[in-house]
């Protein structure tokens, strides 16, 4: 699947409007914003100067003007894909909107979520079959019981990511009540997940990252609320439409989830493109990965995102053999994470991730190794690279000893 820029030039006369659109644009990282005009009179000589791909009209300040240029750019400029703008939807006018050669028809104020949607559409119909903009990965890290080291993955999966010039990457932590990703980060955030969930419809791409805490890896940090009575300010709705901003913007969001399975965390799951489920192997995790696997599995899809890394190998001569772990819970296990419980806990102590603290640990190894595979389309891996790639796990076995009964 290809990644692709947009390149966007749009017209709007009305200044207020055309500063409100453009702070919007320069925040989506999929947009190149080519130019902007203020005049209806010049912008299609503007479109075939820059030969963007897409042009953006709006038509409130002169809606027959605008349906004039709309005719006339989709047929000087067929390449360029239109979209057209207004406050107004009456059916009449974008019946007549369409019929002038526009692609797409967005009503004013202009909702983040249905540009994303319109821009999607037109790229897939445009510009080749299967071709999407910009796709954000979202990635969900929870647990099989407390304490296997979820906060630990999630914060160096994230800075792993971040470390590469051509990601840009927010982890947003869930465990609304007792999440401590800032402590990990040796942060103290102005801003958290409660403030931008109160005021997602006012937030632009600009004004949300600048209520994001940013590390020195180059990683976003969106904290859990500081005031525990806050928590209950933050629906499963409101989660939805702040995920769906940052998808906007970042090329990787990591979901650090609570230990309680919350409507919460379950919405993070539905929206999330990979769950990595952290266990150890003992019997009370491998029990609840079962569990957790059976409850999944009644939400279509969900189960099948679901990717297992077992933390802390190695760490006891007692453990549960892989190969009896994978019998337990009916699939592979994904990733496996060395213990290293030394250079782990002086990371976290210090507020210092493991790349920076520990950059040749095998711990960090494992970590940076997973980011590279999370990340890598299936179409590029080879079945031989996927094997090399795999000496971190092990075959699927098909067989279930089901002794949780």
């Amino acid at each position: 699947m290809t990644s692709r820029v947009l390149r966007l030039a749009f017209v709007d006369p009305n200044d207020t409007t055309r500063e409100t659109l453009k702070a919007m644009l320069l925040g989506m990282d999929m947009i190149w914003l080519e130019a902007e005009c203020s005049r209806y009179e010049f912008f299609a000589d503007v479109v075939a100067q820059t030969n963007p791909d897409i042009g953006l009209v709006a038509l409130d300040a002169d809606p027959e003007k605008g349906l004039e240029l709309v005719a006339r750019v989709s047929q000087s400029s067929p390449e360029c894909a239109l979209l057209v703008i207004s406050s107004s939807n009456d059916g009449n006018l974008i019946l007549q909107t369409m019929r002038a050669g526009a692609k797409e028809f967005l009503t004013q104020p202009l909702r983040i979520e249905d540009l994303l949607a319109a821009l999607g559409r037109i790229t897939q119909r445009h510009f080749g079959k299967g071709e999407k903009v910009r796709p954000c990965q979202v990635i969900a890290v929870a647990g099989a019981i407390g304490g296997v080291g979820v906060t630990s993955l999630a914060v160096n999966l994230a800075v792993a990511l971040a470390a590469e010039k051509k990601n840009s990457v927010v982890l947003v932590d869930l465990d609304l009540s007792l999440g401590d990703a800032d402590v990990y980060l040796d942060t103290i955030p102005e801003y958290t997940l409660v403030d931008v969930a109160q005021n997602i419809s006012r937030l632009d791409f600009s004004l949300l990252k600048r209520s994001l805490t940013k590390h020195s890896s180059g990683l976003f940090l969106l904290p859990r609320p500081v005031q525990l009575e806050d928590v209950s300010l933050i629906t499963p709705e409101d989660l939805q439409r702040v995920i769906g901003l940052l998808k906007a913007t970042f090329t990787h969001l990591v979901l650090d989830l609570s230990k309680s399975y919350s409507p919460i965390d379950m919405a993070a799951l539905e929206m999330a493109n990979h769950i990595l489920l952290v266990t150890q192997l003992d019997l009370p995790c491998l029990r609840n990965v079962v569990r957790l696997m059976t409850s999944l599995k009644q939400i279509k899809g969900l189960a099948d995102r679901v990717k297992v890394v077992v933390n802390r190998v190695g760490w006891d001569s007692g453990q549960i053999t892989l190969k009896k772990a994978q019998e337990t819970i009916g699939q592979e296990i994904f990733w496996q994470l060395p213990n290293d419980y030394r250079t782990m806990i002086a990371a976290r102590n210090n507020g210092v991730p493991l790349l920076q603290q520990a950059p040749k640990a095998a711990i960090t190894q494992a970590i940076v190794e997973l980011a590279a595979v999370l990340t890598t389309p299936p179409e590029k891996t080879s079945e031989g690279e996927q094997e090399t790639a795999g000496a971190k796990k092990s075959s699927t076995l098909s067989k279930i000893l089901p002794f949780w009964k």
